[in-house]
């Protein structure tokens, strides 16, 4: 279960690492037609996200590899989680199902993540 809960890591570091870049340094313009929903929040919301999925991309797997407070990777597992749900929110407010599906399927991802860090499979 270590092996699957350090892929699964892996795979949502990667996917954060990048979302959190574009949402940090693209112009909003240039970011509307891949992610629509930007219009709905003002940029300096649009920044944080970012930096939020940046932060917890870098926790996902920075602390357990320098085994420097390793605990950090649950609580980004379960920080994501929460942006997670509340891009849902965002998404079923805007009547887009597809997006509402890959945000509960990133959503149950996390939760899997941060209850194995914490619970079973702590480092």
């Amino acid at each position: 279960m270590n092996v699957v809960l350090w892929i699964l890591q892996g795979v949502l570091a990667a996917m954060f690492l990048v979302a959190g870049v574009l949402k940090t340094t693209q112009a909003r313009e240039k970011l509307q037609p891949q992610m629509p929903w930007v219009e709905d929040v003002s940029t300096p919301v649009l920044r944080l996200i970012g930096v939020s999925e940046l932060a917890a991309a870098v926790g996902l797997v920075l602390p357990p590899l320098t085994d420097v407070a390793p605990v950090l990777a649950a609580w980004a597992a379960a920080g994501l989680a929460v942006v997670m749900v509340l891009a849902s929110g965002l998404h079923v407010r805007r009547k887009e199902p597809q997006a509402v599906v890959t945000t509960a399927v990133i959503l149950a991802v996390a939760v899997v993540v941060a209850w194995g860090r914490f619970g079973p499979h702590a480092f």
